[in-house]
């Protein structure tokens, strides 16, 4: 396995303290916008830190792959041209959307292929 990627050693430090028996990290993605903190792939789940609770307090929330049941990036450019500066992921569990947003089209594509193969 290749080193992770990532945008924090902080948010990667997060991540790897919280690795189960066996489990790597890919990548540890910063994400903009309100609410989110960052999005962690792993070769077991979706790791997603959540700012937006009242009271400073954050949740990490993991996702078991096998939980997901879509992925999908939504841009506001073509996303086979590449145009977009920055891109959204949406992970589906049941009824419920994760959306992060990311700078970048290689981190939003990278996140959503990383997610796609796992729950393929």
């Amino acid at each position: 396995m290749t080193a992770p990627i990532y945008d924090s050693k902080g948010q990667l430090d997060q991540i790897a303290s919280g690795l189960l028996e066996g489990e790597q990290i890919i990548a540890v993605y910063d994400a903009v916008g309100a609410g989110t903190g960052f999005l962690g792939l792993t070769t077991r789940r979706v790791i997603i830190q959540d700012r937006s609770f009242i009271g400073k307090r954050v949740a990490i929330t993991s996702i078991p792959y096998s939980k997901v049941s879509s992925v999908s990036v939504v841009s506001n450019k073509s996303w086979a041209g590449q145009f977009f500066s920055t891109g959204t992921i949406a992970v589906t569990v049941g009824t419920h959307s994760y959306e992060v947003e990311f700078r970048g089209t290689e981190k939003t594509q990278h996140a959503h292929n990383v997610i796609l193969h796992y729950i393929s």
